[in-house]
């Protein structure tokens, strides 16, 4: 039935069944090609669309890696300097400089991945190869960069070692005064008349003379010692030791730490002494060593 506006008159129209079928099945397959259709142009459109996004993607992959080649080769610069560093700082630390194999810290032999590894190198050689060379060259700087810390930290261990070591060595004069004299294996002793060792330096100053400690360590004794009078005597480790005699005073204790420079007693003339004046001597490993050779100039005395 057809029912036009106003005042027409209906009209009536007879289909059958199968015109109906026909009619609705042509309709269904008109829909069906239309979205095939539209369904194949927007896949089509969207994989154009993909495949330049991921073009230009690449390009900018691309770019980058070129540029990080350009700080990898400034940071190889960097790491060639360090390296010559090194070697200065090993020496400085009394130690020898590294092989040149052991700084270069390459990387190779079996197992070692191959450009053609590279995840990137089957989708687009150019990006793979340079990915690859960027890869390497970061992880042949991060081993160098270890065997320079592990150096570093080498160097350092080794110049605190020597730093304490030269602290605690005697090298400077305990006092202020004149040398009257010096150490000797027969000398005629000035009381007892008769010849005996002298191991030691006598430096002769006014009584009350400030006396210091001439390098770091530990006083190990403090008082009286018969023919030494008053004597302050400190251990410096590493198995040396100075004795500091005929004191008219002691400013230190058994046990208390001292440092070079630092007053431990007064010049004095106790114990067997003609006259006011300190009794130095320098011992290692319980043995008298000529004082003298442990004195250095004040300006290469390490602080």
């Amino acid at each position: 039935m057809i029912i036009p506006d106003g005042q027409e008159a209906v009209r009536q129209m007879r289909v059958s069944q199968y015109f109906a079928r026909a009619a609705f099945a042509g309709l269904a397959g008109l829909i069906v090609l239309l979205v095939v259709f539209a369904t194949g142009f927007f896949v089509k459109e969207s994989s154009t669309f993909r495949a330049e996004r991921l073009e230009q993607e690449n390009e900018r992959l691309v770019a980058q890696l070129e540029r990080l080649g350009g700080r990898l080769e400034t940071l190889q610069t960097t790491m060639e300097d360090l390296t010559k560093r090194d070697e200065e700082y090993r020496l400085i630390a009394g130690l020898e400089p590294l092989d040149e194999a052991v700084h270069a810290a390459g990387i190779g032999g079996p197992g070692t991945e191959t450009v053609e590894n590279n995840p990137l190198y089957p989708l687009d050689p150019t990006l793979g190869r340079k990915a690859f060379e960027a890869t390497s060259d970061v992880e042949s700087m991060i081993r160098r960069a270890d065997v320079l810390k592990a150096s570093w930290s080498e160097a350092v261990d080794s110049l605190r070692v020597r730093h304490a070591l030269l602290a605690s060595t005697p090298s400077i004069y305990p006092t202020r005064g004149l040398v009257t004299s010096g150490f000797s294996r027969n000398r005629v002793h000035p009381i007892l008349h008769r010849a005996r060792p002298h191991e030691g330096l006598d430096i002769v100053a006014p009584r009350g003379t400030p006396i210091t400690s001439s390098a770091n360590g530990v006083v190990s004794f403090a008082g009286r010692n018969g023919g030494y009078g008053l004597v302050v005597e400190v251990n410096h480790g590493y198995g040396m030791k100075t004795r500091y005699a005929h004191m008219s005073a002691v400013d230190v204790r058994v046990g208390q730490r001292v440092e070079r420079g630092e007053q431990i007693g007064r010049v004095g003339n106790t114990g067997l002494s003609v006259g006011p004046h300190l009794h130095y001597e320098v011992l290692i490993n319980g043995q008298p060593q000529n004082p003298a050779l442990y004195i250095l100039e004040g300006e290469v005395i390490p602080d």
